[in-house]
């Protein structure tokens, strides 16, 4: 049985036999100078999101590493299908790189039926950008004060607790089809249009429940309207220490929600290029500077070489095409 919690030790733990292994390999000779011009980074993220600004702080890095210009290209809709359309006319230089979130390559190949990319042929993993943990997010006055009491409630009332998410498919509604399926227990789901509207919604107790990010749903918790009552994952938040974690409590422990970004290549880029992309990638991910917006939006840079990388996607994938297939889940 797939056990959720697992996967980011999982891959923690290959990401550092693999960086070990890169540490005792040798060159392989010469390689051609990269970059030799403008590097493009295409995002299916709108400008001024989360992750269009966590891309922008780490390509300011990038392009004094390495003195040329590297820019964002914003492509947005589409479920991401317009940002990889563009990756997939784009040479296998380095120069062209994407930044796609978990959702692009481990849940949409089970969601759609004729989805228009091989997640795991026209793809090269290059290295994740960060991850975050999603937050239990409730009304400020809601009667349910930590997350056993959502699943007491939904257990005793099959169908009446309701949960909402962005969008059919989304990590909201995925995250919640988990816990259904880890708890035996049946909600109803609300999907909205915008994040905005899902949140409000919350508030207002029109939903009782709801997943969320800092990013997301981070100002109405400050503006006391909502309240987090639960990290979803193995461990307390360091941006909102106070929230307990779900593993605290043994009704709901290993239940996991997280998300992350990463750079992808076109097929076809060399491995050892892809390798010198991550390597620079990791440093810039290390600078004060872009830790420190990371943090403002708490999110967690985390290691993984590009054979790691891969290896967690894969693991990734099956795991939720157990869960969508129990739900029967499509979206075309």
């Amino acid at each position: 049985m797939f056990k959720p919690s697992k996967h980011w030790r999982e891959g923690a733990r290959i990401a550092a036999f693999a960086a070990g292994l890169a540490l005792t390999a040798g060159g392989a000779g010469a390689q051609p100078a990269f970059p030799t011009k403008t590097v493009r980074l295409i995002t299916p993220f709108a400008a001024g999101s989360g992750p269009d600004v966590a891309l922008r702080v780490v390509a300011e890095r990038l392009a004094r590493k390495w003195g040329q210009s590297v820019i964002v290209d914003n492509r947005p809709g589409g479920n991401g299908f317009i940002a990889i359309a563009a990756l997939r006319q784009a040479s296998p230089d380095g120069h062209d790189l994407i930044q796609l979130d978990s959702n692009h390559v481990t849940t949409h190949p089970h969601t759609f039926t004729k989805l228009p990319y091989d997640a795991q042929k026209d793809l090269e993993p290059v290295r994740p950008l960060f991850r975050n943990h999603f937050f239990v997010v409730v009304a400020k006055d809601s009667p349910y004060r930590s997350f056993d009491d959502i699943v007491a409630a939904a257990r005793g009332k099959p169908g009446r607790v309701t949960y909402g998410s962005w969008s059919n498919g989304s990590p909201g509604h995925l995250g919640a089809l988990r816990l259904q399926k880890l708890q035996g227990i049946e909600m109803m789901h609300v999907p909205y249009k915008e994040m905005n509207q899902l949140y409000t919604a919350v508030a207002t107790k029109e939903v009782d429940w709801a997943l969320g990010s800092a990013a997301s749903a981070g100002a109405l918790e400050k503006a006391a309207k909502v309240r987090f009552i639960a990290t979803a994952g193995p461990t307390r938040s360091k941006g909102y220490p106070e929230v307990p974690s779900v593993d605290e409590k043994p009704v709901t422990k290993g239940y996991e929600v997280a998300a992350w970004t990463g750079l992808f290549a076109p097929k076809g880029t060399p491995k050892a290029l892809r390798e010198k992309i991550s390597a620079d990638l990791k440093e810039a991910l290390n600078a004060p500077e872009v830790r420190e917006r990371y943090r403002g939006f708490d999110y967690q840079a985390f290691d993984a070489v590009p054979d790691a990388f891969a290896h967690l996607i894969r693991h990734e994938s099956k795991g939720w095409e157990d869960i969508i297939k129990s739900a029967h889940l499509k979206l075309d």
